[in-house]
């Protein structure tokens, strides 16, 4: 048999070509490593060996015949070591330490004999020892601490003996200052001796030495979120800061700069927890980084709002704080920046994590006493109600409302309710932000493609553009179904809520809130409900317990109800058109104004779109109340009122008789009576139009001068483009004097000076002045004399 081949193969001339001559240098150099490390450890340990075996003949001399000279190579000096004995200890110096062991007095080296007196002394003190004893009372002694020194290897503690000096006596006669001696032993005494001026300053120093510091952070935080998220756990850290005198500053100051680095740091997107199996999974460098940057994010961001509910909670607690850093003052002023924070991550970021947590802490808020906070969250949900326009922020808010006013059994704010009106539910703004979702596609016509194309290109033109109409409209009712069926759940809660109240609530303060909304959204209640509402509304009214606003709300809601969808229904409200009728004259410049707003809507859907279901008699009574009341009323609701009888005027053109003295048919007008169908309207006149074409408004001038003409669409007594083509509501609006302003604006006196001035006795005709000439020209009037 030919020689054994060895087991390691030699490299091919392949496998050295796939090789680089890099890897098997790496490789030679790994290697001569490897063995100059095992040499190198070797040596030390025979090093070792030879320091020991050193000490060890040096202690113990030994006889030289025993041992063999020692060697000078290595190999012969491992054998010579090998060859020594284990048991380096002589049989004699065994002995010895045996019998010295036996000794007691070994143990106590007391090498000497044992005497009496030492035992008799040992015993003393075993007695003595034996005897418990108790620690000297020192005297405590108040230290301050004082910063530590850091040296290079250890960290020195430092303080410094508090001085008592006259304490008693300060405590005899101070016994009312303890609790500021106490806030005040955190301080150093430095500052206790400084004046106020110079405290003042010491504490401007400090709070712009903070400042700088939140400011360097947040800048290095959003300048590279990515490496610097430990900042934002060092940021947060400073929302409990102890220094006493600017401690709520600087809390008030980490609080805003946080809320602003998260809204410029925190990703456009939701950001989920990830699974295990993505977890285990290998990645690339920049997404692990990514995935821990987003991990740390969502970690401090959920902290700091933890942060801010709990200073929310220790102000409603009133929760003292062993710290005494911060007082009860302050709590109020920490949770109105704390809210304050809170409503604006409500409407800057919708769309990122622990939403529905702020939800849930705001709108409890709603109903807080303190009427800053209530109106600051209210406004907050108000906005984000119309910007929000998918409704899943709005569904979670409703739901949390109404959670709230059943658990409260209805003693909640009215403005909690009024929030409700700001959703955007209406089938108007749903076709509007549907139209602005979907894209528009342009198509050729049929010109275009004879001109451009061919009839093969025509052909494959016409099935494209086919296809792309089908995807539009595919696109076009996902996003519309998605959208109506998260605003019918809305709704259904809504309706709950109002219901709710109607049914177990009438006389509570939410009772005008409650109608207001249901005027609101009356076009989208169901047929299944139209019954027992208009019943329940009508009780209402009857009942003589409500305003008048809210009688015009009841009124809004079934005139808008019949309208829409319940126009099928065959109900006849005269009964709401006879309290109309009646609350018109209730109606007056020193109320609210804003009354006429709901009398203006309630005149359109009653009489203008109705106009096929009113008599002729019904409409000239209204048409006369209506003018009684633009006497007395503002000059905005003036002109609206005015507008509103322009449209009626339209709707029933016969309206004109009452432009004329002439009576139509027997009767006299009864101007108290409250039924507009037996007043007898036709036998009266307008004469009101007559005095408002003397009014100080100019708008209300030229509608009185067009309605006492007929209305006319054209000719001199005809309106202009810009006051023909407003509705009442928007010339209400428009016109209005809220801020203390006329619109248009009252035109400026004339500048002209008059060349001579008017003397008194000219003012007075030829008699009068005949007479006070003669009396002026017989007596002599001197002022010098005494008078008797």
């Amino acid at each position: 048999m030919g020689p054994l081949r060895s087991k390691k193969r030699r490299p091919t001339f392949r496998r050295l070509l796939k090789t680089s001559g890099m890897k098997l240098e790496n490789k030679l150099k790994s290697r001569q490593l490897k063995q100059q490390n095992v040499a190198k450890k070797q040596r030390k340990e025979q090093k070792r060996l030879r320091q020991a075996m050193k000490g060890a003949a040096l202690q113990m001399p030994r006889p030289l015949e025993t041992y063999r000279k020692r060697p000078e190579d290595e190999d012969e000096e491992e054998e010579f070591l090998e060859s020594l004995p284990s048991d380096m200890m002589d049989e004699e110096d065994l002995k010895e330490m045996t019998a010295m062991a036996q000794k007691a007095s070994f143990i106590t080296r007391d090498l000497g004999p044992v005497h009496s007196s030492k035992t008799k002394n040992a015993d003393v003190v075993r007695s003595y020892e034996k005897i418990p004893r108790k620690m000297a009372k020192m005297e405590e002694k108040e230290v301050i601490q004082l910063l530590p020194i850091k040296d290079k290897d250890r960290v020195i503690p430092r303080s410094i003996e508090r001085v008592k000096q006259h304490q008693e006596e300060e405590e005899k006669e101070e016994p009312a200052e303890m609790p500021e001696q106490e806030e005040d032993d955190g301080m150093p005494p430095s500052y206790m001796e400084l004046t106020p001026e110079e405290r003042e300053q010491f504490r401007i120093q400090t709070l712009n030495i903070k400042k700088q510091r939140v400011a360097s952070m947040a800048s290095a935080i959003i300048s590279d979120p990515l490496n610097n998220m430990k900042r934002v756990k060092e940021l947060r850290g400073m929302m409990m800061e102890a220094d006493p005198s600017v401690a709520v500053s600087v809390r008030k100051m980490v609080m805003v700069s946080l809320m602003e680095v998260f809204k410029d740091i925190a990703p456009t997107y939701r950001i989920r927890p990830l699974t295990s199996a993505e977890k285990n999974t290998k990645v690339k460098k920049e997404t692990q980084q990514l995935r821990e940057f987003e991990e740390s994010l969502v970690s401090q961001y959920k902290f700091y709002l933890e942060d801010l509910e709990q200073t929310i909670k220790d102000w409603k607690q009133k929760k003292r704080k062993r710290s005494q850093v911060v007082s009860f003052q302050s709590y109020r002023s920490l949770a109105e920046v704390s809210v304050r924070c809170l409503c604006e991550l409500l409407l800057s970021m919708p769309h990122f994590n622990f939403h529905n947590n702020i939800i849930v802490v705001l709108v409890p808020l709603m109903n807080d006493p303190l009427k800053k906070v209530s109106d600051m969250c209210c406004d907050a949900f108000r906005k984000l109600f119309q910007e929000d326009r998918v409704g899943r922020a709005s569904l979670a808010t409703v739901r949390v409302i109404s959670g709230l006013t059943k658990s409260l059994n209805y003693n909640v704010r009215p403005e909690m309710l009024q929030t409700l009106l700001s959703l955007r539910i209406k089938e108007v703004e749903m076709k509007k932000d549907l139209e602005a979702t979907v894209p528009k596609a342009k198509f050729m016509t049929n010109k275009e493609k004879k001109k451009n194309l061919s009839r093969m290109q025509r052909k494959w033109k016409k099935a494209e553009e086919k296809l792309e109409k089908e995807l539009l409209e595919a696109e076009a009712s996902e996003s519309k179904e998605k959208k109506t069926k998260l605003h019918t759940e809305t709704l259904n809660i809504i309706f709950l809520i109002y219901f709710r109240i109607l049914k177990k609530a009438q006389r509570s303060v939410l009772l005008p809130a409650v109608l207001e909304g249901l005027a609101n959204f009356a076009h989208l209640i169901n047929l299944e409900f139209f019954d027992d509402l208009l019943n329940v509304l009508q009780n209402l009214i009857q009942s003589g317990n409500l305003t008048n606003r809210e009688s015009l709300h009841c009124i809004q809601t079934v005139f808008t109800i019949l309208s829409g969808q319940g126009d099928a229904l065959n109900i006849d409200p005269l009964n709401f058109y006879s309290q109309l009728y009646k609350i018109l004259l209730w109606l007056h410049a020193g109320a609210p104004n804003d009354d006429i707003i709901i009398v203006l809507r309630c005149l359109d859907a009653m009489l203008t779109r109705r106009r096929k279901q009113v008599t002729l008699q019904r409409a000239m009574a209204f048409f006369k109340r209506l003018s009684v009341l633009s006497l007395h009323v503002l000059p905005n609701a003036s002109v609206g009122i005015l507008a509103a009888n322009r449209a009626t005027m339209h709707s029933f053109p016969k309206c004109d008789f009452l432009l004329d003295n002439e009576i139509q048919g027997s009767g006299f007008y009864l101007m108290e009576l409250d039924e507009p169908e037996h007043c007898s309207a036709q036998n009266t006149a307008l004469w009101e139009l007559h005095t408002l074409q003397r009014h100080f408004h100019p708008v209300v001038r030229r509608f009185a001068g067009h309605l006492s003409h007929g209305a006319p669409s054209d000719g001199s007594a005809a309106l202009s483009m810009e006051l023909s083509r407003r509705s009442p509501l928007e010339l209400f609006e428009d016109y209005s004097v809220k801020n203390m302003t006329f619109n248009p604006p009252v035109a400026s006196p004339t500048s002209k000076k008059k060349d001579q001035f008017v003397v008194g006795t000219a003012l007075l005709d030829n008699r009068l002045q005949k007479q006070a000439d003669s009396i002026l020209s017989d007596t002599h009037m001197d002022f010098t004399s005494t008078c008797h």
